[in-house]
């Protein structure tokens, strides 16, 4: 979607940069391990002196979970409308184990869960079951302030998904200053923990400052750099372009404080000339145009669940 006709984006000040269904508990299925003969049991790897432990430590088995909801529905069958795989591939991953239900492995076919209260795992990655969730990637315009709603008039959010029935949150926010990746959902749970500091969720940056770049300068953005309102350090540094009298660079940072790529490298004696955010977590920017937005993948959307720790 474009801004509406005789409009553009100002360059105005931003706003921050198996099988059966029995009644019995329906999960795994346990089997007894088969203790070591008399004289002869395992070893740690590598052992061989007697003084060393001969029997492998055990794990605490885990109290078996009853996840089966009668009034439910068939769990292959959410897992293929969630885009998993077709219901066959979903009931192959049941069969094989790598389908969780509130932390309960699930291997038989005729479980039934609950989709509104029950969370589902695949080799890990939580699965998102509500289809009224929206996740979205946009790539925001230069000029294009990060709010839905701007009191000042000027082009903002609203002019690119403002027509959507959802209500989106915008996860973290880019100053007018910078184009890039902006992630976009109505999951309000999802978007403030991927912001709360204490998940440190690492943001891509590229941008291009004067040159030559120094040898040192990124290990001093690595140790540290001493702002106004106090340190700040990248997580990694690197030059990814030199040309006689600029240089594109890019800079990882977990910090969300505003300004923040631009303060520092400022610090260091480079100013930013442009900047572009091209990933946020597991979320690239890729080839995505300035001004659309993009659906996130199923697997992308388990990624991010396991970036803020759901």
């Amino acid at each position: 979607m474009t801004p509406p006709s005789g409009r553009k984006p100002g360059s105005g000040s931003g706003q921050g940069s198996g099988s059966g269904s029995g009644s019995g508990g329906r999960g795994n299925r346990r089997t007894k391990g088969t203790g070591p003969t008399k004289g002869s049991g395992p070893r740690f790897a590598g052992s061989t002196k007697p003084s060393q432990p001969t029997r492998l430590p055990r794990q605490q088995d885990r109290p078996a979970v009853d996840v089966h909801d009668p009034d439910g529905v068939r769990l292959q069958k959410l897992l293929a409308a969630a885009g998993v795989g077709s219901r066959r591939t979903c009931e192959g991953l049941i069969a094989a184990g790598r389908v969780a239900v509130d932390g309960q492995v699930v291997t038989e076919l005729g479980v039934r869960i609950d989709p509104a209260r029950q969370v589902v795992h695949v080799d890990g990655i939580r699965i998102n079951l509500d289809e009224s969730r929206v996740y979205l990637a946009f790539n925001k315009p230069l000029g294009v302030v990060s709010t839905m709603n701007d009191e000042l008039g000027r082009i903002s959010l609203a002019d690119y998904v403002g027509d959507r029935n959802e209500r989106l949150f915008h996860v973290g926010r880019l100053d007018a200053d910078t184009e890039g990746l902006l992630l976009l959902t109505n999951d309000g749970d999802l978007a403030n923990r991927l912001q709360h500091p204490s998940h440190g969720v690492a943001k891509t940056y590229i941008a291009r400052i004067a040159g030559p770049v120094p040898r040192d300068l990124g290990r001093r953005l690595r140790d540290g750099v001493e702002l106004d309102d106090g340190p700040a350090k990248v997580d990694s540094f690197k030059v990814v372009d030199s040309q006689p009298g600029k240089a594109m660079v890019e800079v990882v940072i977990h910090e969300g404080r505003k300004h923040i790529v631009r303060r520092m490298l400022d610090a260091t004696g480079h100013p930013v000339e442009t900047l572009v955010r091209v990933q946020v977590g597991p979320i690239r920017l890729g080839d995505l145009k300035s001004g659309r937005t993009r659906r996130l993948t199923p697997d992308e959307v388990g990624q991010l669940y396991a970036a803020a720790g759901m």
